[in-house]
């Protein structure tokens, strides 16, 4: 859609060979980090053909000044920037604008990137690198985060997982494995995918389009070396999320990739959590739960817990197990930090807890998943 008061996407004149990679920059009121972002871009050391697909979704700050002043730096440097918009009332959203800016461009390696956060000079020479290996893979990257002890569980989650438990943590409220401000793949992977959802704010586009790739076979690679400052604020469009909306597409997932392959399972956590997960399932899958298991006496001395908000007569009773009791596979409820002592029993709890896994030998997604 090309608004009134925006050039054409691209300016008519002598045919241009498409770039290599088409870096994809939405834009909603960005005026505080722009510049240090759009010089992010220019600084990149990749060698091949880049542009800059930029999409303005109703800005009403200073972004698009500091826009066209950046065009003329980054063109100068052989960039080609690719400006597109509308001036609507209120914005369309974030997959909207993702799904414009992906339209107008013409790379063969798309490369997302959010107007507040700023690439390391090596990012895209990097992670093209990888996507050329990985055809079909969401390229991702470690990150440094800004301000620096704005997220630190989460930063670490973000960094630190292994490789195979991009694929075996998909279940967890952090998300997808490699966030979106740091996703790069062929734009032919991209269109076999997606495009984004575009219902708007309060939509998690980046989950479901990470769902989305997950079912069509698609891989989750990392590049271990921190290639972005992934900046925290209260106005990042994350934050417009709810988190119930998270849990029932998260349910839903699990449901669909994960419970089919097991004839039972244990949730283990009888608390708040566990309840709320049984409760959250459909009743086939409700009826696959063997039992709770948890390190608390009280909860293990009473024996089962009863869902009184079934319809079934008579109502289910869920044995409730000491943890060595109960057999895998299990849907783990519990936080797997330090930081989150105070909120479960000491055996539930950072080292503990994870030398109770190690213990029963269990081999995460075959025999245990999070769903922390």
């Amino acid at each position: 859609m090309q608004a009134r008061g925006y050039p054409a996407a691209r300016a008519i004149g002598p045919a241009r060979a498409p770039a290599q990679v088409s870096v994809i920059l939405p834009v909603h009121d960005a005026e505080p980090w722009l510049d240090e972002c759009l010089g992010s871009v220019l600084q990149q050391d990749f060698e091949g053909s880049m542009e800059l697909s930029i999409f303005n979704d109703a800005s009403k700050d200073k972004s698009m000044t500091i826009i066209e002043k950046w065009k003329k730096k980054l063109e100068g440097s052989g960039i080609l920037v690719v400006i597109g918009g509308h001036e609507s009332p209120s914005p369309r959203g974030v997959g909207y604008s993702k799904n414009q800016a992906v339209a107008q461009s013409s790379g063969s390696y798309l490369c997302f990137l959010d107007a507040d956060d700023v690439m390391m000079p090596q990012r895209v020479r990097l992670q093209h690198e990888a996507a050329l290996r990985h055809p079909k893979s969401i390229i991702g990257c470690q990150v440094t985060r800004e301000p620096p002890n704005s997220t630190e569980r989460y930063t670490r989650w973000i960094n630190q997982l292994a490789p195979d438990q991009l694929l075996t943590q998909v279940f967890t409220s952090n998300g997808p494995t490699v966030i979106m401000p740091t996703w790069f793949c062929s734009r032919a992977w991209f269109a076999h995918v997606g495009p984004f959802d575009e219902g708007g704010r309060g939509v998690p586009e980046d989950l479901l389009f990470f769902y989305e790739h997950l079912r069509k076979g698609g891989g989750v690679v990392r590049v271990d070396q921190s290639l972005l400052l992934y900046r925290y604020h209260p106005g990042a469009a994350t934050h417009s999320v709810l988190e119930t909306t998270i849990w029932a597409h998260r349910v839903r997932f699990l449901e669909e990739q994960a419970l089919p392959h097991w004839a039972t399972f244990t949730i283990w956590n009888a608390g708040r959590q566990g309840r709320r997960l049984y409760r959250s399932l459909t009743a086939g899958s409700q009826r696959k739960v063997a039992a709770f298991c948890d390190v608390d006496e009280n909860k293990i001395r009473k024996g089962f817990y009863c869902y009184e908000g079934s319809q079934e007569r008579p109502k289910p009773r869920i044995p409730v197990l000491h943890f060595r009791a109960a057999r895998p596979p299990f849907v783990i409820c519990v936080k797997l930090d330090r930081a989150d002592l105070s909120l479960f029993p000491q055996d539930l709890t950072g080292g503990a807890f994870e030398d109770n896994l190690r213990s029963l030998n269990l081999q995460e997604g075959r025999d245990f998943l999070h769903f922390s």
